[in-house]
């Protein structure tokens, strides 16, 4: 799974360097399958329950699964998220990033950062003899400290979340991003999960475009996606997607 991780990053950062206005969400999807065949692997997304590209482009007010066309181009100011999977040997790697075109204005800079912050204190509590629900209890605290330094509230999407991985992409259990700990399954070492916080600038509910697959908050205001891919250790939790 560290294998894939490790290809799964690559494919970010290919992505998030080619990313500049005038270049189309089409052009980053396949600058990500490039890397991922190059390196022996497969786009895990691609054709997943149908889905057409290799990577989940979702911009500005889109949370996740935006689907990469042709026709769409980057302009300065975007706020785009990007998740992408891949497959080594039959084992997944699963992983998310928030950036911007250029310079992001203030409000949108914060956000991504909130939701990142969201995500590493997720993964700090995956250790062994941890339940799930700590995890997710560990991410709503991420959040709520994410606000009060920002002087802010952040809405945390819901019904989306995490999930474990290891054969197959999406495996039980889902992850929620918020709730009460103590609950669930227990971590032990071996155990991993896709931890993915999303963040708002406003509101928590989100509709799905006619595209059958877009994300899109109710409301219009952005949001921003951070994910990793974390196994449980004896040493402490280690991220397959670094």
């Amino acid at each position: 799974m560290a294998a894939a991780g490790a290809v799964v990053a690559a494919a970010l950062r290919a992505v998030r360097q080619a990313a500049a206005p005038g270049v189309s969400t089409k052009d980053l999807d396949d600058v990500a399958e490039t890397v991922i065949r190059q390196a022996g692997g497969l786009p895990s997304f691609l054709g997943y329950h149908g889905f057409p590209a290799s990577i989940c482009s979702s911009v500005n007010d889109r949370v996740v699964h935006g689907i990469p066309v042709a026709t769409e181009l980057l302009t300065h100011g975007d706020l785009v998220s990007i998740d992408c999977g891949a497959i080594i040997d039959g084992w997944h790697g699963d992983a998310a990033v928030t950036f911007g075109v250029g310079a992001l204005i203030p409000a949108d800079q914060a956000l991504s950062d909130a939701t990142r912050q969201a995500m590493e204190a997720g993964i700090e509590a995956m250790l062994p003899g941890n339940r799930l629900t700590d995890v997710s209890h560990a991410i709503e605290r991420g959040t709520r400290a994410a606000e009060e330094a920002h002087g802010r509230r952040y809405g945390i999407v819901e019904g989306y979340g995490g999930h474990a991985i290891g054969l197959q992409m999406h495996m039980e259990p889902f992850l929620p991003n918020e709730g009460k700990p103590g609950r669930g399954p227990m971590l032990a070492a071996g155990s991993v999960l896709a931890i993915e916080p999303m963040l708002t600038l406003g509101t928590t509910r989100t509709k799905i475009l006619d595209d059958e697959w877009t994300v899109v908050t109710a409301d219009g205001s952005r949001a921003a996606h951070w994910e990793h891919t974390v196994a449980v250790t004896d040493d402490g939790p280690r991220i397959l997607t670094v």
